[in-house]
């Protein structure tokens, strides 16, 4: 107790003896700022919140050109405080908040409007409510050169991130800007980059180099964002040691612009699938993964059945949903090495890795039909999507990507043209079948322009009087090398390439010239022609058809319009509408080949029919008692349409259609479909024995 007692005693006697206390023990703070008065150093404390001095020293005073103490706190430093200041200024506060730090800088102070170079020493020292506020030491800066000073001005504003690094990655300075963008004082260069192999590659570029440039993503106090940083090697100009500077500017969005750009031009903007622009290069990887993994790369087309329908039924915000849920299904099934696209339009790419010890060749497109076969909701209603799919194997049906692509659409346009099988993998005999449909496509396009169709007739005769009752226009190829090509062998390729509305126009014209000519001939009978399903989604169909009376000076009462059963089942888009307009237009409507489709009276019934014609077919059912044809002439005279017979090639076949009641026939028996002008020669002679 009596040491501890000694130990106060000479502790209070040192006290008392020292020049800056009071004789109670207290410090003289009078004593205290008149030495602080007396140093050449400025001395000022600034408070962060409220920006504005607190105290100073009397050379502070003098620096700031103040009257008195007074007057100087009274100052409003802030108002024309300029961002940087103000944002360096919160970095110090940050700083000195969180570690025992100090700074020296040059700065410029504007007291009154006059420049006032210093180099400050800056700590932090707290207030007496707790609050972190600045305590700078300043001195006036004599190496005032312009260009020294200005480069410090420029640093403290400038928005380019600057900062150095020794040679082992510690900070050894950073302006404001990059002292913002930093998430701590002692981040290092190595810590500032996320990709630490970008970071490796480029100190070994630095190794040969002086300066390097790039854009790499880093760590900031707004999270991770991109610079363009440049990063020069140089040395200290405090220690001489060997170091790097930074300077960065961000380009987060230009970057993500950048991005934004490249990922639409390689997706599409709908469904967010590859695009048909990124595909070959994402094949190709995927090949080299399956030649590398001895996996089988299969290539799967596939493209939805009716889509059209879909958007001209039910609109195209319907259509668009159904482009997304597809695409959504088939990411689904596809693996995490595979490949979904969307060619475009209702056309997909899936590229499929798998082992060849897999099942069957084709078991993935089965399990893509079978993931399809029930309704899916499309605008909220039940509806079914159905697909049809063509593929082919690497290596085994390619071996590079353009030919794979070939190969797999050819099976798909086979699959397409299938009723039972729609998953179909390639085969050789499809690229021939192509190249001729190519073929026979150039001699068409050649036939339409030299003009090389012909009309023959196939007259209508009644089946008592066996009179000509009208005829039926059919198309021959007059070919230049071939000889008459029949429309069986030519037809189908002009549908699918889109030439058939060409040549459907040129038949329309045709027929309704010829109509026109028979009037003035005197031996007018009603004529017939064939429209095809492709010619009636026209647009342009309709109206061409309305003009061709005045045009030609036809009578579109004798005129029929042949349509085939698909029309009514909804495979043309309006086609309603479009069979109304021609039938105001004096058209009749007729069905051609009856009982091969699917329609039925409902359909019928809603529909604008004239006529129907019982295919050939159904001949051979009158040898057994004709109870199909009897149920045919039952629904066409419920619908109060005519009928016509075609392929009636016995006279006992006739006979039958006579007594009952079928009145028209068409078919060997009578005549073959003969050239124009034996056509007219035919019906001349009918005009001549009736005059007898």
């Amino acid at each position: 107790m009596s040491d501890l007692s000694q130990t106060q005693r000479a502790t209070e006697k040192r006290k008392a003896s020292l020049p800056f206390t009071l004789d109670d023990g207290r410090v003289d703070q009078e004593l205290i700022f008149s030495i602080y008065d007396r140093l050449d150093t400025g001395i000022w404390i600034f408070d962060f919140d409220e920006k504005c001095i607190v105290w100073a020293n009397r050379k502070a005073l003098e620096i700031t050109d103040a009257e008195s103490l007074e007057e100087l706190r009274a100052r409003d430093m802030g108002s024309d405080m300029s961002h940087s200041v103000e944002q360096r200024l919160r970095q110090y506060q940050q700083d000195f908040t969180k570690h025992d730090v100090s700074f020296s800088e040059i700065w410029t102070l504007y007291p009154n409007g006059k420049a006032q170079v210093l180099q400050v020493v800056m700590s932090g020292i707290r207030l007496n409510d707790g609050r972190m506020a600045l305590l700078c030491e300043g001195r006036p800066h004599h190496e005032q050169q312009p260009e020294t000073l200005r480069s410090a001005e420029a640093l403290m504003h400038t928005t380019v991130m600057i900062s150095l690094f020794s040679e082992d990655g510690q900070p050894l300075y950073r302006n404001t800007a990059a002292r913002a963008a930093c998430t701590d004082l002692a981040c290092t260069l190595w810590d500032h980059f996320i990709d630490q192999v970008l970071a490796k590659n480029v100190m070994g570029v630095l190794t040969e180099k002086a300066t390097t440039k790039f854009v790499a993503e880093v760590r900031t106090s707004d999270g991770l964002r991109w610079h363009e940083i440049t990063i020069r090697r140089c040395h200290d100009a405090v220690t001489g040691k060997p170091a790097f500077l930074l300077s960065e500017i961000d380009v987060t969005e230009l970057h993500q612009t950048k991005e934004r750009a490249q990922y639409l031009a390689s997706h599409d903007a709908l469904t967010g699938l590859s695009n048909r622009t990124y595909l070959k290069e994402r094949l190709s990887h995927v090949r080299q993964t399956a030649k590398d993994n001895n996996l089988i790369a299969t290539l799967y087309l596939v493209d939805l059945d009716d889509f059209k329908m879909v958007n001209d039924t039910l609109g195209h915000a319907a259509g668009d949903h159904l482009l997304q849920l597809v695409a959504s299904k088939l990411k689904d099934l596809a693996g995490n090495n595979d490949i979904v696209a969307r060619l475009g339009g209702d056309e997909f790419l899936i590229c499929h890795l798998s082992s060849p010890e897999s099942p069957r060749p084709d078991w993935f497109g089965q399990a893509l039909l079978q993931a399809f076969a029930s309704p899916h909701l499309i605008e909220g209603k039940p509806r079914h999507v159905g697909l049809s799919i063509g593929y082919a194997h690497y290596p085994a049906d390619g071996t590079d990507i353009d030919q794979l692509m070939r190969h797999a659409d050819l099976a798909l346009y086979q699959a397409k043209s299938e009723r039972k099988n729609k998953c179909v993998r390639y085969k050789e005999f499809m690229r021939k079948l192509r190249d001729k449909h190519m073929s026979l496509k150039k001699d068409l396009e050649r036939a339409i322009r030299e003009n090389e169709f012909l009309l023959y007739y196939q007259p209508i005769a009644c089946t008592r009087t066996q009179r000509v009752v009208g005829a039926e226009a059919l198309l021959r190829w007059q070919h230049p090398e071939k000889g008459l090509v029949s429309p069986d062998d030519f037809v189908p390729v002009a549908e699918e390439t889109g030439l058939i509305n060409e040549i459907g126009t040129w038949v329309s014209r045709n027929v309704a010239y010829m109509q026109s000519g028979l009037k003035l001939l005197n031996v007018s009978v009603p004529l017939s022609m064939n429209v095809s399903p492709k010619q009636l989604s026209d647009p342009t169909f309709v109206a061409r058809m309305q003009s061709l009376p005045k045009e030609t000076g036809c009578n579109a009462n004798d005129i029929s319009l042949e349509i085939t059963e698909s029309v009514l089942l909804g495979d043309i888009p309006h086609a309603y509408e479009s069979l109304t307009k021609l039938k105001a237009a004096g058209y009749r409507i007729v069905i051609d080949d009856f009982g091969t489709g699917y329609s039925n009276l409902a359909y019928l019934h809603n529909y604008p029919i004239d006529g129907i014609k019982i295919d050939r077919m159904f001949m051979n059912d009158i040898a057994t008692g004709g109870a199909i044809v009897k149920l045919i002439l039952s629904l066409a005279s419920a619908l109060d349409a005519s009928v016509v017979a075609e392929g009636v090639e016995t006279v006992e076949q006739r006979a039958w259609l006579s007594e009952n009641g079928c009145n028209r026939f068409q078919g060997f028996l009578y005549s073959k479909p003969v050239p124009e002008q034996q056509f007219i020669d035919m019906l001349q002679a009918q005009v001549r024995v009736a005059a007898m």
